[in-house]
This record gives C-alpha cells, sequence and structure tokens, in this order.
C-alpha cells in the first residue's frame, strides 16, 4: 500500500535540503529483517521479502523554522540505511538501522532528541559531471564501518514508468522511533521526488552487515534524485 500524499507539517522542529540522492535497494527475507526492529513495528513485507534501502546524500540548509542556515553546520554529507514498517495502527513508515553523518553537532543532536542511530562517519561527496562518488568511514560503532559508492545519474523518469515500487521507495512520511523506552512516530513532509534513472559503476559496502543484516545479494534497485525540500515534525508517542 502506498503511503497517502501528505499535508505539509505546519509545527517543524527541523527543516532540510536533501540533494545529490541516491537510493539502493535490496530485497531481503521478513524473517531476517523483523529480529532487528522494536516492539510495536513489523516488516512491510510483500510475498515474504522486504526492501532494505541505502541512500547517501548531501543534506543542506539544515535549521530550526525560526533560525537561519550556518554554512558549516547545515551541509554535510549523510547516508542512511533503513528499512519498510508498519506501525501498531498498520501504518505505514521507515525504520533507520543507521545514519551515518559527517557533522558531531548532528550527530549529538539527533541522538540526544530522537533517539535516531547517528554514527559520527569520515564523509565525502564529490560530483563530476553525471558522476557521483560518495565515501564514508565511521569513527566508531564499530570504527571502520562504511561505503564506497560511485554511481552515474541519467535522464528522469517519464511518469508512465514509474510505478508502485518505485513511489513505495521513496515516498514516505513517516519514522519510527524509540524514546525513552516507547515508541514514537515523526511525520515528515516532502513534495514529489523528481525521479531519475541511475546506474552503479563502483560498489563496497559493509553497512548491512554492521547493522546485523547478511550482505545483500544481486544488483540494487537505483534511482537518483537533485534533492527535495522537507519539513520534520515533532515526535509523538504510540506507546
Amino acid at each position: 500500500m502506498l503511503a497517502p500524499p501528505m499535508a505539509e507539517v505546519r509545527t517543524a522542529m527541523m527543516i532540510q535540503w536533501w540533494r545529490r540522492m541516491t537510493f539502493l535497494h535490496w530485497r531481503y527475507p521478513a524473517e531476517v529483517v523483523g529480529p532487528l526492529l522494536p516492539a510495536g513495528l513489523t516488516p512491510d513485507a510483500e510475498d515474504g521479502l522486504v526492501w532494505v534501502g541505502m541512500l547517501p546524500f548531501l543534506m543542506d540548509e539544515i535549521r530550526p523554522p525560526w533560525l537561519p542556515a550556518l554554512p558549516w553546520l547545515s551541509t554535510f554529507p549523510e547516508t542512511n540505511l533503513r528499512t519498510y514498517v508498519r506501525g501498531p495502527d498498520g501504518g505505514a513508515g521507515i525504520y533507520f538501522f543507521s545514519l551515518d553523518a559527517a557533522r558531531l553537532p548532528a550527530v549529538v543532536t539527533a541522538r540526544a532528541g530522537l533517539n535516531l542511530p547517528y554514527r559520527w562517519s569520515r564523509m565525502t561527496l564529490c560530483t563530476d559531471g553525471d558522476v557521483t562518488v560518495y565515501r564514508g568511514s565511521r569513527r566508531y560503532e564499530p570504527r571502520g564501518a562504511g561505503y564506497r559508492l560511485r554511481v552515474r545519474a541519467g535522464e528522469p523518469f517519464p511518469d508512465a514508468e514509474l510505478g508502485r515500487t518505485d513511489h513505495f521507495l521513496t515516498t514516505q512520511y513517516r519514522l519510527y522511533t524509540v524514546v525513552a523506552g516507547r515508541l514514537a512516530s515523526v511525520d515528515v513532509w516532502h513534495p514529489p521526488w523528481v525521479l531519475h534513472r541511475a546506474r552503479v559503476l563502483d560498489l563496497e559496502q559493509d553497512l548491512t552487515t554492521a547493522a546485523g543484516l547478511p550482505m545483500p545479494q544481486g544488483a540494487p534497485l537505483v534511482h537518483s534524485s537533485p534533492g527535495v525540500r522537507t519539513r520534520i515534525g515533532l515526535p509523538r508517542v504510540i506507546r
């Protein structure tokens, strides 16, 4: 089931731009992913399989709604490892196994405020024409875990070529986390992605094994996008 269109988050905790996004997705058996989820969440599976995504991008212009963005603090590479879940009410959302970021203040703030599993990492993002190279290496938990990805972005997909799976993997409006031992949700608004074709030229990563998953099998499903502006809402305790 696709997430329904969501009205813009009125009371935002944070405003962000997600730029130069690449989506890599692999399918895993639900019984492999399920034990890694907190109580109250279940894999959003189809035919016994659930998607796991690795998403490197440039976090940009991150700021509370009442403050301006600060150039160094507000712009840095980030890479998320996530899966797709159903909450206790059956609602769709995402759960993060890890979020690697290159700015320690962002890591500390996100871990303290929402208990998101951020990791401080050495990271670079370089674009030359239609090729982008993403690199990351964790400073801890576990030290050295990371990735190197080289990807070539192509033309935008015609709308008629984008199907249910393409929208499902890129259009999610809720994340789940555990705050003070209680399951909570956070609404995330963004306009529709402009999705481009993309091709992986080179990939080495061990973020999946660091999260307790086996290495993915086969080539990933790949999308890229120039980016979207997002509004992050306030957390709501579910139970």
